[in-house]
């Protein structure tokens, strides 16, 4: 009797004896890319932002099931060159705009500060600060609407979980185990912000065990609309994909958001532990936020740059201390992420 093997092409995962006589295998040959925040196989041509839409980007090959992985290894990434600085602009009114002098996308949006005294590591110490708040832990996925039927053969939603619904019927017994946060990728660094695991290969990656258990599996979702709020025509965003690195000196931030006006944008330094986001698209979309930073930034020397699916932010340290997340008011994870070289995100 042949046992039974679980295909292991991208895209399948099909359970399988026989692979002449178990139907076609519809996968992806190529293997995945992520660049700039966009995110596809090699092999077709759909871009994504985010990473729930890439894994839902349909298989464009046809073939037979197989247990030995044929993706084939993607090209070493090229060495990134030397970043050009930014220049400081004085304005007439006393306060200090920022421009980039790279020769790509740039913006003439105000990069604004009010000019406040950078306080010395010593003094910093000296004052008086509250305790940040802890922030509140990633929403949990949606559970299943009662009312709506299990399709034969799905597949639970939440991340890192894929258990399947082989007859329609739960098991009332069943375990979900998954990732509440989301997924990381950073310098070939893979993982997801809800847990400490790292791993470099994809393959690798898609395998992590999830890190919270809940009693049912989300096969459907509660099917709920989001509701969008519209002003002035526009869409308004509540929140978009960011994440950070760091060097000794400096922290890298970007803000994914694809066709930023950089003619309207604006990013203003309150103060040296706050920064202001304005960011309006030529797509009718608007995202604003404030964002209390975890620690001090020279205002003078921070920079910026709006491209054509991110507005990246080049924050000084203050003080060169490490930053172990960007926000002051989000929850301590134990850990730095990526003290070294600055490269090009």
């Amino acid at each position: 009797m042949t046992s039974s093997q679980k295909c292991v092409h991208k895209g399948c995962g099909k359970v399988y004896t026989d692979p002449s006589s178990e139907g076609e295998c519809v996968y992806h040959p190529g293997p995945p890319i992520f660049h700039e925040g966009q995110k596809g196989w090699k092999c077709c041509k759909p871009r994504v932002l985010t990473f729930d839409e890439f894994l839902s980007i349909p298989p464009c090959t046809t073939g037979k099931h197989s247990a030995v992985d044929d993706t084939p290894a993607p090209a070493p990434a090229p060495t990134p060159g030397k970043q050009p600085e930014a220049a400081v602009l004085k304005s007439t009114s006393g306060e200090s705009t920022l421009t980039s002098n790279n020769d790509g996308p740039t913006s003439s949006a105000d990069f604004v500060t009010d000019k406040p005294r950078v306080p010395t590591p010593q003094q910093q110490r000296q004052q008086p600060t509250a305790p940040p708040a802890a922030a509140a832990p990633p929403p949990e996925s949606d559970s299943d609407n009662p009312a709506t039927p299990i399709p034969s053969g799905a597949r639970c939603r939440r991340r890192g979980c894929n258990a399947e619904c082989p007859n329609g019927r739960r098991d009332e017994q069943e375990k979900c185990t998954y990732h509440p946060g989301h997924p990381l990728f950073h310098e070939g660094s893979k993982g997801y912000t809800c847990c400490s695991r790292r791993v470099l290969e994809f393959d690798e990656f898609m395998r992590i065990e999830g890190c919270q258990t809940r009693e049912r599996h989300m096969y459907v979702g509660s099917g709920r609309k989001k509701h969008t709020e519209r002003q002035d025509g526009e869409e308004i965003l509540e929140s978009v994909r960011n994440d950070f690195y760091q060097t000794a000196t400096e922290v890298i931030v970007s803000f994914y958001l694809k066709k930023i006006d950089p003619a309207r944008a604006t990013v203003k330094i309150v103060s040296p532990l706050e920064v202001e986001l304005d960011l309006p698209t030529a797509d009718k979309k608007r995202y604003k936020t404030t964002v209390p930073l975890y620690g001090l930034i020279d205002p003078e020397k921070s920079s910026f740059k709006i491209m054509g699916t991110k507005l990246e932010m080049s924050l000084v340290k203050a003080d060169g201390s490490g930053w172990p997340h960007l926000r002051s008011d989000e929850r301590p994870t134990g850990e730095i992420i990526q003290v070294g070289k600055a490269a090009r995100a």
